[in-house]
């Protein structure tokens, strides 16, 4: 097995550049917003791309931060990585130099993880560092780990690396997970896909970005399918192809603008998104009051006419899909802050996902954290302008929706977070009507 450098060097963290956004309130948004190709559906792509040696060629894949990682992170082992034109990047893994995931990736990008499965299946082994990301509470990948091992793998972990190593062909497996896990589901899947003999996952995630993966791996020649809602069965094969494929809109990226459109008393179509993506969402604006309307490939949200103050406050809870996502919550989060009454949030994924919302009450909002798992908003409340701290990627956007429902300027510190998953946004947002700049720290405040 290739052998990790050595742990007695110095981790340095990658310089962030001190970037903030500025952001002038007030103004309902209008107009027509592209959603772009979801990130957590092309981050486990380029991933899947290792299982051949053959080209692999995506499109729609979103423009930002941590596909760019993934990118550099897969150059850096040995594969070729080709980004011919914007939002099509081409894979070709005929060989890999080196089977080692390092701190620095994984520092950057929870998702290089992904690349346990494919590598381990395809080469037998790979030292992969345990992954960082955002910090919304314990995401483990023991169970990631032990699906590995059900299959065959001889797994230790040492000096925060996972040495990982099949004596052979990985072996299909009975594999049950005590709880959903997304990130798990797919990783044991990919392994699968190469495996001797035939492997079921239970109970296996539903998202649509699984369902997208699945798909891709079907045209790369796998046999996989859900035989049911909550199972994923594979029957390994002893060599994929290579394949094209259109990576699936963003559900989060469309929320999050559906929000804005609501929370600003604007009207906005969403081209590109699909309503059947995000029910669970959708039937928050239901019991809100909040009209929207779902066609063939967009999606409308209308507030012109029933704008903030005359929505009505509700309970929500997070769930593994079909529920309402968790990275939905910090958005619908602040749209309860508009709406009359009280409404309960209940957090039911990650125990410090909450924890942003230290900085909505910076901005007005009145908020409690009953617990790491609960929060009561009570609107309607007036959102003013104020300095606040992004934390994480979703608590990132969501400030900036209430930046934006928000009487004056509001300052975002730390722009970079969301960068990470959100394509473009000061872009989107300003061709929607919004005035808002990304600028380095200290730039002189917006004035008109």
């Amino acid at each position: 097995m290739a052998e990790a450098r050595p742990f007695n060097w110095e981790y340095r963290p990658p310089e962030i550049p001190h970037e903030v956004f500025r952001v002038a309130g007030g103004r309902p948004l209008h107009g027509s917003v592209p959603i772009s190709g979801a990130k957590n559906a092309a981050l486990k792509l380029l991933a899947a791309a290792c299982l051949t040696g053959e080209r692999c060629r995506f499109t729609n894949v979103p423009e930002i931060e941590d596909v760019r990682v993934m990118a550099e992170t897969l150059r850096d082992l040995g594969v070729v990585v080709d980004h011919p034109e914007p939002n099509v990047y081409e894979v070709a893994a005929g060989d890999v130099d080196w089977l080692f995931v390092p701190l620095e990736a994984a520092a950057k990008m929870r998702a290089s993880f992904m690349l346990l499965g494919p590598l381990l299946a395809r080469f037998g082994e790979v030292i992969i560092s345990n992954p960082g990301g955002d910090r919304i509470g314990r995401r483990p990948v023991d169970l990631h780990v032990e699906a590995m091992r059900a299959m065959g793998a001889e797994i230790q972990y040492r000096y925060g690396y996972y040495y990982a190593k099949s004596p052979g062909r990985l072996r299909g497996a009975e594999i049950n997970f005590p709880f959903v896990t997304v990130m798990g589901t797919e990783n044991a899947m990919l392994a699968a896909t190469l495996a001797d003999g035939r492997t079921v996952i239970r109970p296996a995630a539903q998202e649509p970005e699984t369902d997208d993966l699945i798909e891709f791996l079907v045209k790369m020649g796998a046999d996989v399918r859900r035989t049911a809602p909550d199972t994923i069965e594979i029957v390994g094969k002893r060599r994929l192809r290579g394949a094209q494929h259109h990576v699936v809109p963003d559900r989060i990226e469309a929320g999050t603008f559906m929000v804005a459109g609501a929370i600003t008393g604007g009207k906005i179509r969403l081209q590109g998104a699909r309503c059947e993506h995000l029910r669970a969402f959708l039937a928050v604006f239901d019991r809100m009051g909040v009209r929207h309307d779902c066609g063939p490939d967009w999606i409308e949200v209308d507030a012109s006419d029933t704008g903030p103050g005359e929505f009505r406050a509700c309970d929500i809870a997070t769930a593994a899909y079909p529920g309402l996502a968790t990275d939905l919550q910090p958005p619908t989060s602040v749209l309860l802050t508009q709406a009359q009454g009280r409404s309960m949030i209940h957090e039911t994924i990650f125990e410090d996902r909450l924890e942003w919302l230290t900085e909505l009450r910076r901005m007005g909002a009145n908020v409690e954290l009953v617990d790491p798992h609960h929060a009561i908003v009570e609107g309607l409340t007036r959102l003013t302008g104020a300095h606040v701290e992004i934390g994480d990627l979703r608590a990132g956007a969501s400030l900036i929706l209430a930046a934006l429902a928000a009487q004056g300027e509001t300052v975002i510190h730390g722009a970079h977070h969301v960068h990470r998953g959100y394509e473009n946004i000061e872009r989107k947002f300003v061709d929607l009507g919004a005035h808002l700049q990304r600028l380095a720290e200290g730039i002189t405040p917006l004035s008109s």
